[in-house]
């Protein structure tokens, strides 16, 4: 994934708003995006763990 510049992925996430949006939208928004952008850079780094491990020590079926 490029590098972005962060003040232009901030405009954009502002824009897509829907008028009448609150701060609390807008947290939310950045929220969301920074935990997928630090999801996605733990998957490339490796730091993953196996779905049958977590189902196994949560003692869940498959």
């Amino acid at each position: 994934m490029e590098e972005m510049n962060i003040k232009d992925e901030a405009r954009r996430l502002v824009d897509q708003l829907p008028e009448g949006s609150t701060w609390d939208d807008l947290m939310h928004e950045i929220y969301i995006r920074q935990a997928i952008e630090s999801g996605l850079a733990d998957s490339k780094a490796g730091r993953t763990t196996d779905v049958g491990q977590v189902r196994k020590k949560y003692g869940l079926s498959k």
